[in-house]
């Protein structure tokens, strides 16, 4: 019925007659020597990595996963990141078993996108290791500013003692986000399961600005 109504296009390029074609696949596939280690301007003080650059293809399926209700693109932007777990395990960054946490957002921002993408990506990348769980046990306080515009120091003070614990994690934790752009909310988000018990080992995103 949504085909008949809304015409079908691809959400990485806008390619007609198809949701995925095969042009942005091959931008979203994972080399063998990623994820690649990334320096963001706020040091969360434990290694990222990122899959890819915030740009072309993989920018346009994140924004339209996230903010236009495409929900046919968890598949392909999931078996990126579930590529990239791998790595990180056959690296011996990541061991197993492990948590995987994804990053906090609004509770206004979940509601409005139907739940968190984040974490719907993160379940699906995951769904086949039995060693490895996803629990959303961080959320944005209440008065956290959406972050897009600010500079690294307006978003470390806009997220600073505004990302709760919501539920208990210890052991290895896996930190997952779809973008990291300053590090703000990837230290924050550190600082917060660190200080609970958990052991922090990575950050991994899907891109980086």
């Amino acid at each position: 019925m949504l085909d008949l109504i809304l015409p079908l296009e691809c959400g990485g390029c806008g390619a007609p007659s198809t949701r995925w074609c095969d042009v942005c696949a091959a931008a979203l596939q994972v080399k063998l020597d990623e994820p690649h280690l990334i320096t963001p301007r706020v040091d969360p003080g434990v290694p990222v990595f990122a899959l890819g650059r915030y740009a072309g293809s993989r920018r346009q399926a994140i924004v339209a996963f996230k903010e236009h209700g495409r929900r046919d693109l968890v598949a392909p932007l999931a078996r990126a990141l579930a590529l990239g777990i791998h790595r990180l395990l056959g690296w011996g960054i990541l061991d197993a078993p492990s948590t995987i946490v994804p990053a906090p957002t609004r509770v206004l921002a979940a509601r409005r996108r139907g739940g968190d993408p984040v974490t719907r990506i993160a379940a699906r990348a995951t769904g086949n290791h039995p060693r490895i769980s996803v629990t959303q046990a961080l959320r944005t306080r209440a008065f956290a500013r959406d972050s897009v515009g600010l500079t690294s120091a307006d978003r470390e003070r806009n997220l600073r003692g505004r990302i709760k614990l919501t539920r208990s994690v210890t052991g290895p934790v896996l930190l997952v986000d779809d973008i990291v752009t300053t590090g703000a909310t990837a230290r924050e988000s550190v600082r917060i399961l660190e200080a609970a018990g958990a052991q922090v080992t990575a950050v991994l995103t899907l891109a980086h600005a």
